[in-house]
């Protein structure tokens, strides 16, 4: 159930104001690849692509191109990845997949935008540029990517280490 709710949530923020790449969305995707059920693996990614239609064709007035296809393939590949911490969950392995989460975006995003906009020259000149001039929103990417990551896994593993500390017999007193 947390799964869904991190998942709605990611999808929200998106519709409200937030610095421009901070957001949930890599951090609920893992999330819910580690926790979620594993049949219903497609449903945050269904989420997450309706609400790239809605905000893309409805309240930006833009296209929707082909590098869209892109965006959703990393939706996936983030939910495997997020698959991969169901048996094995510590903080460096989850640190590692956001970690990864957001170079991966920043890498694959940026390079669909240089392939399919006519922003930047076809060349490998080019492509450096869009580079470049995405660095500001990988900076906060990694940071939104980094703490939602934390929050999403830290606050149940601490809520269930208090009620298990709740739930644990104390020692008794020696008669």
């Amino acid at each position: 159930m947390l799964a869904y709710l991190f998942v709605l949530f990611a999808v929200a923020v998106r519709f409200m104001p937030h610095p421009l790449a901070f957001t949930p969305v890599a951090a609920a995707l893992l999330y819910f690849g580690a926790r979620g059920p594993k049949r219903q693996l497609w449903a945050p990614l269904a989420l997450l692509a309706v609400s790239d239609v809605i905000l893309t064709k409805i309240l930006y007035s833009y296209p929707l191109t082909w590098d869209h296809f892109v965006t959703w393939a990393w939706y996936a590949a983030i939910l495997l990845l997020g698959t991969q911490l169901r048996e094995n969950t510590n903080w460096l392995r989850v640190g590692g997949a956001a970690l990864a989460s957001s170079v991966s975006f920043f890498v694959v995003s940026n390079f669909a935008v240089w392939a399919c906009w006519n922003m930047y020259p076809k060349t490998l000149a080019g492509l450096m540029t869009c580079y470049a001039a995405a660095l500001p929103f990988f900076r906060r990417g990694v940071a939104g990517d980094m703490v939602f990551t934390a929050v999403m896994f830290g606050v149940p593993a601490v809520a269930a280490a208090v009620a298990s500390s709740i739930h644990k017999p104390h020692g008794t007193a020696a008669a």
